[in-house]
């Protein structure tokens, strides 16, 4: 297959319109030096938010995916993680400064008009089957593409940038802008839906799998992975429970 081909424009394709949870009990497993192609930057504990964790941790079956992945991958390039699981307190506070963000740009908004605009950045932290934040689950993973020495590549945006370009299919359009950008972001999507992942349409880094947000895209009646509740100790998990 060519890993650079386009990324088609049916990202998301007819979501399946209200997934049931069908938690498996699947562990949350830490990744620190788990694969020497694997990178991480843990942003949020370096940016010192309360309950953020040091080591990114996912579920069991998304590491393995992102081994498959890396057997796809081309030797040159590596992937560099931002984010996985992110525990409840991490995702309000997250919510709250996207949104007080989103208010300074944009004045004319009202409350409500500012909630919706920041949903298409944050997930509104909800542990309600129906409206799962994707993160919550461990089987969500924000990440990039990076050099042998984990330097992250350019794909066009900084993580978490609030604009356009953030979309993944944004170079599609305007490949003249940024075309090793535009390539980049071909290499990672495809990489990542090969061996199983589903990408957001409005972030180019955030991909799930197992969860209600997955489920919908693939059209699964049943995702494999719900909430999760860790008790967070001096930046770590000192233990989890499935809710």
């Amino acid at each position: 297959m060519n890993l650079f081909q386009p990324i088609a424009p049916s990202l998301n394709g007819s979501p399946s319109p209200s997934p049931v949870v069908c938690e498996n009990n699947e562990p949350l497993i830490q990744l620190t030096g788990a694969h020497p192609r694997i990178f991480m930057e843990p942003i949020y504990y370096q940016q010192q938010i309360s309950n953020s964790l040091r080591v990114i941790h996912v579920r069991e079956g998304v590491y393995e995916r992102l081994q498959q992945v890396l057997t796809l991958l081309p030797q040159e390039y590596c992937l560099l993680l931002y984010d996985g699981y992110r525990p409840f307190q991490v995702q309000q506070h997250l919510f709250s400064h996207f949104s007080q963000q989103l208010a300074k740009r944009m004045p004319q908004l009202t409350s409500q008009e500012i909630v919706q605009a920041t949903k298409k950045y944050v997930a509104f932290p909800s542990k309600d089957a129906a409206h799962l934040a994707p993160h919550l689950t461990g089987g969500a993973i924000d990440v990039t593409l990076a050099d042998v020495h984990g330097k992250a590549l350019d794909l066009g945006t900084a993580f978490d940038e609030m604009n356009e370009k953030s979309a993944t299919r944004y170079f599609e359009q305007h490949t003249h802008e940024n075309p090793l950008a535009c390539q980049y972001r071909r290499l990672l999507y495809n990489c990542m839906t090969l061996a199983g992942f589903t990408n957001y349409a409005e972030e180019w880094w955030h991909y799930d799998y197992g969860n209600v947000a997955w489920a919908r895209r693939v059209q699964a009646q049943a995702a494999h992975y719900g909430a999760v509740h860790a008790t967070i100790q001096n930046h770590h998990v000192k233990e989890f429970r499935f809710l």
